[in-house]
């Protein structure tokens, strides 16, 4: 890999996969329409019979769904980005601490963490917790920095969006250099967590937390973007904010080479041996044990989706696709540092030949499974057992009561025995693609989409 995407497909499909607590998404049924989107330059490996129309128990994938608008048609508008970046001008410059109309909140992070709370519902079994991001006001986030190393101004907060019928305009800022804050706001029981840690957390039917978790995972990409684009990559010179953040200019007055928010495309497929119903999943020695998962790799400049999905397919398992089918995608900002946000886009991808030759040094090992192994996994594993348990944590980290526990161990059958194998849960686009897949069932030598195991 090169240029933009130099990095290896490893990394890629380790970024979206090889972590080890899981939640699930909102049981909200949406209904997805996979279009095929391509048939084999060669004598096309038929799937005509192939159901259309799948039914998946989600709302949306996780970090999509972002309910905080990103612009408006005009920028006249109070909400917009130019209108917005004005009235913060003029609230930094006045230092006053009135409310704004927009108000105006602020969400800081803290080396790629942001800050959160955590909350126990009274009214639920045993008190459970729940996070929430912890957004300051304007005056606030002046209070706390005030004294530090950050300067707070219009080109240290970067433009988030809106929610219009808040009379909300939500920001962002990067207070990595400021000392003391860990302790200041760990008195009021927030603290800086994890991006991973706060989606395993996140509990699937609370659209709220859902809503914020995207919304994290957006700002986070926009601040990391920041960091790795200090300097003109044509020139050298220093680059510097616009468009209240969304974008950046050079400074170099020959130069002025404009830089946009950067996105790695990945392609992620699960690869079917439609005749012998069998999908092949891989392992990397990243992986926690017994944990199997789909193929993924990041896209070479020049190649399509669908040549990606068999280029890499070839290179790791050395299976031929034939016809590659798109299920759906995810932005994916918890990927290798120095990637701000990748975009995961899904496949199924059917296999014209199948013996399996591994690439040792991207794959431990793949192997073909069946689709009764694959229901099992997906009826053994506890995902929300995983969802609580690192819900717990969170909370107890708020609370300056941080606990490590190995999460994978909550992945177990009812006799209390670890089962033989599972899949990464809900968060992951890869946990949809494999349950997509394994409960279909055949109706009249037709594929159709069976019924979800629940959670």
């Amino acid at each position: 890999m090169f240029f933009l995407l130099s990095l290896s497909s490893t990394s890629a499909a380790g970024a979206a996969i090889a972590a080890s607590n899981f939640i699930s998404l909102s049981k909200k049924t949406l209904s997805l329409h996979y279009l095929s989107l391509i048939k084999t330059a060669r004598k096309p490996y038929s799937c005509s019979q192939f159901s259309t129309t799948m039914s998946i128990n989600l709302n949306s994938h996780a970090f999509a769904g972002n309910p905080i608008r990103l612009n408006t048609p005009k920028s006249s508008d109070p909400f917009s980005p130019t209108s917005a970046f004005q009235t913060l001008k003029t609230l930094l410059l006045s230092h006053t601490h009135e409310p704004s109309s927009p108000d105006f909140k602020v969400l800081p992070f803290r080396k790629g963490r942001p800050l959160a709370g955590s909350v126990c519902d009274a009214s639920g079994s045993g008190g459970k917790p729940s996070w929430h991001l912890g957004w300051l006001s304007l005056g606030e986030c002046r209070a706390f920095l005030e004294n530090s190393e950050v300067n707070l101004n219009e080109d240290s907060l970067v433009y988030l969006g809106f929610t219009a019928e808040d009379d909300v305009v939500y920001w962002a800022i990067d207070v990595s250099e400021a000392t003391g804050l860990v302790s200041e706001f760990g008195a009021r029981q927030f603290c800086f967590v994890e991006l991973r840690t706060l989606m395993v957390a996140t509990d699937w039917i609370d659209a709220k937390a859902m809503g914020e978790l995207a919304v994290a995972g957006h700002a986070r990409a926009l601040l990391e973007w920041h960091t790795s684009s200090r300097f003109c990559g044509y020139c050298g010179a220093k680059t510097v904010p616009m468009d209240a953040g969304r974008r950046k200019s050079c400074s170099n007055e020959l130069c002025k080479r404009r830089v946009y928010p950067r996105v790695d495309p990945v392609v992620i497929m699960l690869v079917i041996d439609k005749e012998n119903d069998r999908a092949l999943l891989s392992r990397q020695s990243r992986f926690v044990p017994r944990m199997w998962s789909c193929l993924a790799g990041f896209i070479e400049p020049g190649e399509s989706l669908e040549e990606a999905v068999r280029r890499e397919t070839w290179e790791e398992a050395g299976i031929e696709v034939g016809e590659v089918v798109y299920h759906s995608s995810q932005p994916w900002p918890v990927g290798p540092s120095g990637i701000p946000c990748q975009l995961m886009v899904g496949f199924f991808a059917y296999a014209k030949s199948l013996e399996i030759n591994v690439d040792k040094e991207e794959l431990e090992d793949a192997k073909w499974h069946s689709r009764e192994d694959v229901k099992k996994a997906l009826t053994f594993a506890e995902y929300k057992k995983a969802q609580r348990t690192a819900a717990d944590r969170v909370d107890q980290i708020c609370k300056g009561v941080e606990k490590g526990q190995n999460l994978s161990a909550d992945f177990s059958v009812e006799s209390g025995e670890l089962a033989s194998m599972f899949i990464p849960g809900p968060f992951a686009i890869a946990h949809h693609l494999i349950s997509s897949w394994a409960n279909q069932v055949v109706v009249n030598g037709a594929e159709t989409h069976g019924k979800q195991p629940g959670f």
